[in-house]
């Protein structure tokens, strides 16, 4: 919550799309993978912890990211909150592990309680949230990068009116950031929606205090959009050249990617789900 914003602040764009996409997922990695199946016991105990952390980045890292006026900073406060819904569902895992633990195994669980089911759907949901982040971060970070390399600032208060300079890239950045929000159709969506609904078994409470920070994730990415897009024009900005065919072609997978995740997630569920099963023994 403190090194991340500088570390993508003082990172190049290229250096931004990987610690956003890739290196920010391994300690969420290290935990299905190994800390929560290794522990049982201790993550059923610890469950709790983790659930009041998620929530916390959620509504928090949302808070922060309205508050920034650098651009970049807005973006990586934002992966603080899309993140905590990835700890909120390894929550509901080790809360599971801790119950499977306690009751002699995945069958005498799966008998008494519905636990497990809802376990899948919310450690798969993680899964999925990791991902998706990886895609809709590294756009963003992508046409942050973009508008930098020709107005030379990423402070809100000076941009605006930019949509009519550079209209290509004003319809590529509210797609990317409809997908950060997570609208539905779009990729962001999917992951959030997963881990809430298995969620709300075990943490109810907190379920409900996080929706907070979904509200304040709407206000930071329609805050970015009406600074940099919308208002009067600027006589400095005149001058700007819209995006060239190599960031197009960055950018065009990216997107297609979110999009192809957000109307039918199942070609990336059948794996996630899957791996996810045989980890509560089903």
């Amino acid at each position: 919550h403190t090194w991340l914003p500088d570390a993508h602040t003082q990172a190049p764009t290229a250096g931004s799309m990987i610690l956003a996409g890739v290196l920010l997922k391994l300690g969420a990695y290290g935990f299905i993978r190994l800390v929560i199946p290794l522990f049982p016991e201790q993550a059923g105990n610890a469950a709790w912890a983790l659930a009041l952390l998620g929530m916390l980045s959620i509504v928090l890292g949302g808070f922060a990211a309205f508050g920034q006026w650098d651009f970049k900073r807005l973006v990586a406060y934002s992966s603080i909150n899309h993140m905590g819904f990835v700890v909120l569902g390894l929550a509901v895992m080790a809360f599971t592990y801790g119950k499977i633990y306690d009751a002699g195994g995945a069958g005498a669980i799966n008998a008494q309680t519905g636990y497990v089911g809802d376990a899948i759907i919310a450690t798969s949901g993680a899964v999925m949230q990791m991902f998706n982040h990886g895609l809709s971060a590294a756009g963003m970070f992508f046409m942050v990068g973009v508008i930098y390399d020709r107005a030379h600032t990423r402070d809100l208060k000076r941009f605006g009116g930019i949509w009519s300079i550079l209209p290509a890239f004003g319809a590529i950045l509210i797609f990317v950031s409809m997908a950060s929000l997570g609208l539905p159709g779009l990729n962001g969506f999917v992951g959030e929606f997963m881990i809430v609904r298995g969620s709300w078994g075990p943490f109810s409470f907190y379920v409900i205090l996080s929706m907070l920070g979904l509200l304040m994730t709407g206000a930071y990415i329609l805050k970015g959009i009406g600074q940099t897009l919308h208002g009067p024009v600027k006589a400095e900005w005149a001058g700007l050249t819209d995006m060239t065919f190599r960031e197009h072609a960055v950018i065009w997978p990216l997107m297609a990617l979110m999009l192809s995740v957000g109307l039918w997630p199942q070609w990336v569920l059948v794996f996630i789900n899957d791996t996810v099963s045989v980890l509560f023994g089903q």
